[in-house]
């Protein structure tokens, strides 16, 4: 029997040209609305997403055929997974595919946090040539925190390991996983030697609003902060505070927890947020490389071509 699998964003060719060899069916619908889908999935073996709409219980009750779902991107935070595994279809997110783009991204973030390049650029477009007040830190000697020690946890470890830097990680839900690139301490000893703290976790309902007042309170030593995991996990306001108390030296953010306007404009966090000099944004493209759009399509098809031929 020929298995249907619904596409409902834009996917680079690989994965269309991947899956044709194993003679299944490709509805790619990359324009598609989700109310489009939801008449569609009702004769589907299987879904393609990634960003465009959140697969709730409503969802998947119209799609009765359905055995999995594939992500192109990390994590599955826009699907209800507990509903999904309720009916017994399998997830597939793409992890690996943008784990090298994320960890670049981020420590570059982190560079320019530490060099003052924002200010300074802005300075001398505005006619100001100040050495002395942009002197930067060096990251050489450092401590960096890597909260999650997974798939992007990992690269972020195996990048830093040229800067000559201690790189320790804290993952609730693993143990064992000290390696050449990294050594695994408690959350203690996260709070007690980190100079920069880094987020590589999922978005669940553990984690959403876990970085609050309380959370940053617990840190010793002022530091760098860098968000590249998912904006819910963070309460910007807190973050806020934390600059104006002097915890926090710098903040970087590729991730908000709201990521369109008009509405991101009106939060109540926002004009502040922009107006530091102390704060990098970027918006939600750390994982967007022209490379990862490759590699995430290409590690949900094999994934998807691996499943399909047990």
């Amino acid at each position: 029997m020929t298995t249907r699998i619904l596409i409902v964003d834009d996917i680079h060719p690989v994965f269309l040209e991947k899956l044709q060899r194993n003679h299944v069916e490709l509805i790619y619908e990359p324009n598609i609305n989700k109310q489009d889908a939801e008449l569609l999935v009702k004769d589907m073996d299987g879904l393609i997403i990634r960003s465009k709409f959140f697969v709730d219980e409503d969802f998947l009750v119209r799609a009765p055929k359905l055995r999995f779902i594939g992500r192109a991107g990390a994590g599955m935070d826009n699907i209800d997974d507990v509903a999904a595994q309720k009916r017994g279809i399998q997830l597939f997110p793409a992890n690996e595919g943008n784990r090298d783009a994320v960890g670049e991204h981020m420590i570059g973030m982190l560079l320019s946090l530490m060099n003052k390049l924002r200010r300074a650029h802005q300075q001398i477009t505005h006619q100001q040539w100040l050495r002395e007040e942009n002197r930067g830190l060096e990251l050489k000697g450092s401590t960096v925190a890597l909260i999650g020690y997974g798939h992007n946890g990992q690269a972020m470890a195996k990048k830093l390991s040229g800067f000559e830097v201690e790189v320790i990680a804290y993952d609730k839900y693993k143990t064992g996983f000290s390696d050449q690139y990294v050594r695994e301490v408690s959350m203690e000893e996260i709070v007690k030697h980190a100079d920069v703290l880094s987020f590589h976790i999922p978005l669940t309902r553990e984690t959403k609003g876990m970085v609050n007042d309380e959370y940053l309170h617990h840190f010793r030593k002022p530091i760098f902060f860098l968000m590249g995991a998912r904006g819910g996990i963070v309460d910007v306001s807190a973050v806020l505070k934390g600059l104006d108390a002097g915890k926090i030296r710098g903040a970087a953010f590729d991730v908000l927890p709201i990521e369109k306007f008009p509405a991101l404009a009106e939060q109540s966090w926002f004009e502040e947020l922009v107006s530091r000099d102390n704060v990098l944004l970027s918006p939600h493209v750390a994982g967007w490389t022209v490379e990862s759009y490759y590699k995430l399509s290409e590690v949900l098809a094999d994934k998807i071509s691996q499943h399909l031929a047990c």
